[in-house]
C-alpha cells in the first residue's frame, strides 16, 4: 500500500461560529496557574469549602446500592428526588414550586445556553445589567441577540432605566444577589418594582442565583422567582455550595417553557449524569447544606475583610471600591484616564493578577474598572497582593 500523505482541508464554519467568543478570564486562568502568582482573577470557590469526604461516601453508597440505576441513562429533566428536593427548597407559604417545573442542568451555564436556544432569534433584544456576567454574554451571544445595558448602581439594578429599552424584549437577565461581577445586591424595594415593571410589560425575567446562600449574615434576601413564579425563569447551581467539579445546576420555569427547555436539552447531551445527581441528593437530602454552608460564609466573610482593609490601607485617593456582603468579588473603579488592560500587564508583571472590567460591558466598556477575587487566596497573600497592586496604581495616579 502506498503511503498516505493527508492534504487539510478548508474548512466552512457555520456563521454562528465566527460570533463564539474565548472567555477571557478563563484566558487570564492559563497564566494564573503558575505558583507564584497571586491571582484575584479566577470566580473559584475555595477547594479548601470541598465536602470531600461526604462526597466519596455519598458516590459509594449510591455505587453500592443503586449502581445499575446510576450508570443507566436519566430522565432528560432529572434525578425526581433531587429535583423535589430543590422544589421544596424553593417554595415558601405564598408560593409552591412543583417538582415538575425543574430542569437539572450540566452546570448553571448549560442553563444559560439552553435559554437562549429558545427564547433568543437573531436580532432579539436582550437586556442586561451594566456591566453583566461575562459568561452569560458569552452564552447569548452565540444567538446574535442586540444587547440592551441597563443601569445599575450601589443597590443593583435600577428598574426605571428598563422603560426606553423594553419595547420588543425577548428577557432581562439579572444577577440579583452579591453579582458577579461587582458583588452588588438589588434592594428588596428594587426586586419588587423588577417583578412588578417585567410583568407589565409580558417580558421574562432571568433570576441568576449562584451565590444567594453565601451572605455572611446568613439572612437571604427575598427570591423574585416567590413573587411572580408565572414569569420569572430560576437559575440555581451546586458549584458555590458543594463543589462546581460536579457540573450541576437547574433552572425552574414556568411548565410551558420548561418543555421547550428540556427538548433543547435532549438534542444537547439527553440528560446530566445520573450517577452525579443521585449522589448530590444523598449529600443534601437530611440537612448537610444548612450546616455546611455557614461555614464558607464565615471563611469568605474573613477572606473579605482581609482584602477590604488592605485596599483601604494601600490604595491610593481617587480609587473606589464595593463593599459586598456576601459572595466572591469585589469591584474597583479606577481614576478615569487608568486603562485596566494595559495596568493588568504591570500586575502580571510584578505576579498579580486580576479580571479587567471591560469584558462584563455588553455595550460601552467602562475601561477603568476590574473584578478582584479574594476567596482561594489566603489574608496572608490577600495583603501582599493588593499592597504590589496599590503601588501600580500610585504611579499612574
Amino acid at each position: 500500500m502506498k503511503p498516505v500523505h493527508p492534504t487539510p482541508i478548508t474548512w466552512h464554519f457555520a456563521e454562528r461560529a465566527a460570533h463564539m467568543q474565548s472567555s477571557f478570564i478563563r484566558e487570564i486562568l492559563k497564566i494564573t496557574q503558575r505558583p507564584e502568582i497571586i491571582s484575584f482573577a479566577g470566580g473559584l470557590p475555595s477547594s479548601d469549602t470541598f465536602p470531600v469526604a461526604e462526597m466519596k461516601a455519598a458516590f459509594d453508597k449510591v455505587l453500592t446500592d443503586s449502581g445499575k440505576v446510576a450508570l443507566q441513562y436519566g430522565p432528560t429533566d432529572g434525578f425526581p428526588p433531587l429535583r423535589a428536593w430543590i422544589a421544596d427548597s424553593l417554595s415558601t407559604a405564598g408560593c409552591t414550586i412543583a417538582p415538575e417545573q425543574v430542569l437539572m442542568t450540566s452546570g448553571s451555564q448549560q442553563a444559560l445556553d439552553l435559554i437562549g436556544k429558545v427564547l433568543i432569534d437573531e436580532g432579539s433584544r436582550v437586556l442586561v445589567e451594566t456591566p453583566s456576567y461575562l459568561g452569560a454574554l458569552q452564552a447569548f451571544s452565540v444567538y446574535r441577540p442586540v444587547f440592551a445595558s441597563v443601569a445599575t448602581d450601589e443597590h443593583g439594578l435600577v428598574p426605571a432605566s428598563i422603560e426606553p429599552v423594553i419595547d420588543g424584549a425577548r428577557m432581562l437577565y439579572a444577577l440579583p444577589n452579591f453579582q458577579n461581577p461587582t458583588g452588588r445586591s438589588l434592594s428588596v424595594e428594587r426586586r419588587a418594582e423588577l417583578v412588578d415593571t417585567c410583568a407589565r410589560h409580558n417580558l421574562p425575567l432571568i433570576e441568576d442565583d449562584p451565590y444567594g446562600a453565601l451572605s455572611y449574615k446568613g439572612e437571604p434576601f427575598p427570591k423574585m422567582l416567590n413573587m411572580n413564579p408565572g414569569g420569572v425563569i430560576y437559575m440555581g447551581s451546586f458549584s458555590k455550595v458543594l463543589t462546581p467539579g460536579i457540573r450541576l445546576g437547574y433552572v425552574v420555569a414556568p411548565l410551558p417553557l420548561l418543555r421547550r427547555l428540556e427538548l433543547a436539552k435532549q438534542a444537547a447531551d439527553l440528560h446530566t449524569a445520573q450517577l452525579t445527581q443521585m449522589a448530590v441528593h444523598e449529600v443534601i437530602k437530611d440537612g448537610f447544606l444548612e450546616r455546611h454552608i455557614p461555614t464558607i460564609r464565615t471563611l469568605y466573610a474573613n477572606q473579605c475583610q482581609a482584602m477590604l482593609d488592605a485596599m483601604a490601607q494601600c490604595f491610593p485617593a481617587g480609587v473606589s471600591w464595593t463593599r459586598p456582603e456576601g459572595g466572591m468579588f469585589i469591584w474597583v473603579t479606577l481614576p478615569p484616564h487608568i486603562d485596566a488592560m494595559q495596568l493588568l500587564d504591570q500586575a502580571i508583571a510584578a505576579r498579580v493578577a486580576f479580571v479587567p472590567g471591560a469584558p462584563f460591558y455588553a455595550n460601552q466598556p467602562a475601561t477603568n474598572t476590574l473584578r478582584l477575587s479574594f476567596v482561594t487566596v489566603s489574608p496572608a497573600r490577600i495583603r501582599e497582593g493588593i499592597a504590589i497592586l496599590g503601588k501600580l496604581i500610585a504611579a499612574l495616579v
